[in-house]
C-alpha cells in the first residue's frame, strides 16, 4: 500500500528521528510512503489546505502558536477519516484525544516496538475506511464510505443512512444492512447501528456523536459500548 504521512513537531532531531523510523516501517511492511515533515502547525496546514490527501498524522503537542491538539481539531472539521497519532513528552495531554479521535498517543522518545504497532493499526484502519456502502435511492445508486456514516437507522421497510451532510434512504431491513458493514458499526438499540468512530460521549441511555447528535441505546448497553470502544481504539 501506498500512503502519505505528515510529521509536524518543532524540533529538527526529532523531525529527522521521527522520519528514519517511518521509512523503516515502511520498508519492513512493505509499504511506500510519502514522508513531509513541517515545523509547525501553520506551515503544515498551509500545505494542507491545498491538497488534503495525507493518511497519517504524526503530531506535536507543545510547539509554537499553535499545538497539537488545536491543529488536530482543525483537521477534525472536515477530516474524519485521517489517522493522527499524537507525539509528546506530556502525559497530561492524554486525555484531549479522545475528542479528535487520535489514534494513539506515544511518549518520547519514541520507540520503534512503540510506534511501529501503531502505524500498523493506522494502516489497517485506513484499509477498513476505505469500503463502502452501497446505497440505492431514487433510481440512483452511490457509494458511501463507512467511516462518513454516523449511523443507520430503520424507518418501518426503509433505512436511513445518516452521514455528516445528507441522509440516504433506501429500501433495506436494518439486520441486512448491518451485514454490510464494519465491526466498528455497533446495534445499540432496536432500531439504531451506530459507528463507534464518531461517538464522542456515552451517557445512560444515549451516545452523542461528534456532530453534537443523540443517539438513543437500550437498557445496559452503555457499558457494552464502552467495551468495545476500548476494544476497537
Amino acid at each position: 500500500m501506498d500512503y502519505k504521512i505528515a510529521i509536524c513537531d518543532d524540533s529538527e532531531a526529532d523531525r529527522l528521528y521521527l522520519t528514519d523510523l517511518v521509512n523503516r516501517w515502511a520498508m519492513d511492511a512493505g509499504h511506500t510512503v510519502q514522508v513531509s515533515a513541517f515545523v509547525s502547525a501553520e506551515s503544515f496546514l498551509f500545505r494542507y489546505e491545498e491538497k488534503r490527501d495525507y493518511d497519517i498524522l504524526l503530531l506535536d503537542i507543545e510547539m509554537g502558536a499553535m499545538d497539537g491538539v488545536t491543529l488536530a481539531r482543525r483537521i477534525r472539521q472536515g477530516n474524519e477519516l485521517v489517522q493522527i497519532v499524537f507525539i509528546t513528552g506530556f502525559p497530561e495531554y492524554m486525555a484531549e484525544g479522545y475528542e479528535v479521535s487520535a489514534l494513539h498517543y506515544l511518549m518520547k522518545p519514541v520507540a520503534e516496538e512503540k510506534l511501529f504497532p501503531v502505524l500498523d493499526r493506522a494502516a489497517g484502519n485506513i484499509v477498513k475506511a476505505e469500503r463502502r456502502l452501497c446505497v440505492s435511492y431514487d433510481r440512483q445508486r452511490d457509494y458511501i464510505p463507512l467511516g462518513q456514516i454516523y449511523y443507520i437507522e430503520a424507518q418501518k421497510q426503509y433505512v436511513a443512512v445518516h452521514t455528516e451532510d445528507k441522509i440516504y434512504r433506501m429500501k433495506a431491513s436494518l439486520s441486512d444492512t448491518e451485514k454490510l458493514l464494519d465491526e466498528y458499526f455497533m446495534k445499540c438499540q432496536r432500531s439504531f447501528l451506530v459507528n463507534l468512530r464518531h461517538v464522542k460521549r456515552i451517557m445512560q441511555n444515549h451516545v452523542v456523536l461528534k456532530n453534537d447528535e443523540e443517539i438513543p441505546i437500550g437498557r445496559g448497553m452503555a457499558e457494552k459500548v464502552g467495551k468495545e470502544m476500548i476494544r476497537l481504539f
